[in-house]
């Protein structure tokens, strides 16, 4: 019985973080000097900086995101490739490549809002 209410939990934890309708969280970046680039990511995709990719901890690979830049309005689509951000301590929820960063107006980091569109 208690395999069982341990696996439901599981379950519904899963079902939870991938259907992510909005949250609102610090964005940052990667894959410009850190030797990210050209590297595959955990989904097995090689990263492409120049492409509009993330990094998200829960989100399936392949899932569409709408990330907005909630200081400036701008926003932009990106596709879920890889995993992060693994920053200690941090409230940052996603990690955009540099393409999706200036897509949005960003600097190093920004408070944005993610709203999954599939």
């Amino acid at each position: 019985m208690m395999k069982l209410k341990s696996l439901f939990v599981v379950l519904t934890l899963l079902i939870s973080t991938n259907t992510l309708a909005s949250e609102t969280c610090v964005a940052s970046f990667y894959g410009v000097g850190d030797g990210f680039q050209g590297k595959k990511t955990a989904s097995g995709v090689r990263f492409d900086t120049h492409k509009l990719m993330a990094a998200h901890r829960t989100l399936k690979f392949g899932s569409k995101v709408l990330v907005k830049n909630l200081s400036n309005g701008k926003s932009t689509q990106v596709v879920i490739m890889d995993r992060g951000p693994f920053a200690q301590k941090s409230k940052r929820c996603i990690d955009l490549s540099y393409a999706a960063k200036n897509a949005i107006g960003m600097g190093g980091t920004a408070r944005v809002s993610i709203e999954k569109v599939n």
